[in-house]
């Protein structure tokens, strides 16, 4: 399946990365058992030059892993894309296809972790390798970034050891708002999962007042 994406900056993981041996078995299973699927590392999507850079923890199995692009293909990203097109972070039609013509603007969504975890649950050890390989390379690239928003603590918590930022001096909260040595913010958020927002941990409104305040950090001169 192809994926339609702006150029990636930083590394890109191949089809095939054997950094973490329990992700990669997965991954082989999986290519068994769905032929169609993407099955490899989901590269980072959207603007090559963002003002706000999204990370989220890892590709879903029939998701992310299954289309080739972050949060295209399962719930969470419903509410994703929906809010970035009314905080003007988009443009065209959002239809959960890598090929519906989405374009992100001066926005870029990426994951701390690459390859499809068992259970949507990567270890300590595979987001360590992944943010130290990828994300925190990927990250140093984008000199554009004024905000970043994590999606979850396990994804919060990885932009902090990629920055070198002590897990203490940002605790993990939903609407927190943290200064970042690079100059950037860093925004939090529970997880746009069905789960939170089905149980009400996330709802619409409590998204949306996150992204009121990335739009005030992103379109400061």
């Amino acid at each position: 399946m192809a994926l339609l994406s702006a150029p990636i900056p930083g590394p890109i993981p191949g089809r095939d990365c054997d950094l973490c041996p329990r992700l990669k078995q997965f991954r082989d299973d999986n290519r068994r058992a769905y032929p169609d699927f993407f099955n490899a590392p989901v590269p980072a999507w959207g603007d090559e030059a963002p003002r706000l850079l999204i990370v989220g923890l890892a590709p879903g199995l029939k998701g992310a892993n299954r289309t080739g692009r972050p949060f295209t293909g399962d719930y969470a990203g419903d509410l994703l894309y929906s809010t970035l097109k009314k905080y003007g972070f988009s443009k065209g039609e959002f239809r959960a296809d890598p090929n519906d013509g989405l374009q992100l603007l001066k926005a870029r969504i990426s994951n701390a972790v690459k390859c499809v975890p068992p259970e949507n649950k990567p270890t300590p050890a595979e987001t360590k390798t992944c943010l130290r390989s990828y994300l925190s390379l990927e990250m140093a690239e984008m000199k554009s970034v004024k905000a970043i928003l994590a999606l979850g603590q396990i994804a919060h918590i990885a932009v902090l050891d990629a920055l070198k930022v002590k897990r203490s001096a940002a605790p993990f909260g939903h609407n927190t708002a943290y200064p970042l040595p690079t100059g950037a913010t860093l925004f939090s958020s529970y997880h746009c999962s069905r789960y939170n927002t089905n149980t009400g941990r996330l709802t619409e409104a409590m998204f949306h007042a996150v992204f009121d305040k990335i739009v005030k950090t992103t379109s400061a001169s």
